[in-house]
């Protein structure tokens, strides 16, 4: 912290706080694989700065997207501000790279457990630098064919 506050938002400590669930929940999916049927809808903003995509996807998907992280993935990396993914969108591997401030919604539909994230210009403005990754051995999972779906019928309103 390098700034001396006059309040504190425990709004935005809870967000913080609850961000880490997510980080946690991918680092056992990066050094186990996902346990039984649990799998992941993740949202992320696809316009925000440290988040990088192929242009194919940032076309089809210009402001936000949705992936499912279940049995086709591969080479998790869960780093300090973001983790990347290689997934398959018609039969053609890319990688993702997705920070954690770029997340608006994750769900794990099989423990029935979601969270809804807010994403405001400031937290936007400071996460102008580069992802940093810890780089280890990339995992080994399912391969096969990803599919991007819409999840908002499951969204609180």
């Amino acid at each position: 912290m390098t700034e001396f506050l006059t309040e504190i938002n425990y709004d935005k400590l809870i967000e913080k706080s609850l961000k880490n669930v997510v980080v946690e929940a991918l680092k056992i999916a990066e050094h186990q694989g996902l346990p039984g049927e649990h799998h992941f809808y993740i949202t992320f903003k696809t316009d925000h700065p440290q988040t990088k995509i192929s242009d194919m996807l940032k076309s089809q998907y210009p402001q936000e997207m949705t992936i499912v992280i279940q049995h086709q993935f591969s080479n998790l990396v869960v780093g300090r501000d973001g983790f990347s993914i290689d997934l398959s969108f018609g039969g053609i591997r890319q990688t993702l790279v997705i920070a954690f401030d770029s997340i608006t919604y994750f769900a794990d539909p099989h423990a029935k457990f979601g969270l809804s994230f807010n994403i405001d210009e400031e937290t936007i403005t400071h996460s102008l630098g580069e992802l940093d990754f810890e780089e280890e051995e990339p995992k080994k999972t399912s391969n096969g064919i990803a599919t991007v779906v819409s999840i908002d019928a499951y969204r609180k309103k």
